[in-house]
């Protein structure tokens, strides 16, 4: 991984946190649903970002950032959700929220330059 690539580090970074919590919500709180599709969309973002990378083309780049930035979107949707049933505590939340968020602007600035170049 080159150690200055910011978006490939906090993408990753942020997987392995969605990968502890869904093992925390699976045992602790026996919840398996939604934390399941966090767990599919909070790690595709970096998967990704990893195939964006590699891609061909200009185009596929832009294509596998794309899909980070829905899955991006849709992890957003699941914390939001995890915390107004109960399952994410205020702090895991703030947490959370201020990782994706963060991940949202970034995708969006390499989509935005992308698309102004």
């Amino acid at each position: 991984m080159k150690k200055d690539n910011i978006i490939q580090i906090k993408s990753y970074n942020f997987a392995i946190r969605i990968v502890e919590l869904y093992k925390d919500l699976n045992v602790n709180k026996r919840e398996f649903i939604l934390s399941k599709q966090l767990l599919r969309s909070g790690t595709s973002i970096g998967a990704n970002i990893e195939e964006a990378i590699g891609g061909q083309s200009r185009k596929d780049f832009y294509a596998k950032l794309t899909i980070s930035y829905k899955e991006a979107r849709e992890s957003h949707y699941w914390i939001r959700l995890l915390k107004d049933t109960n399952y994410l505590s205020q702090e895991q939340y703030d947490s959370l929220i201020f990782d994706i968020e963060e991940l949202l602007k970034i995708i969006g600035s390499i989509q935005k330059t992308i698309r102004n170049s």
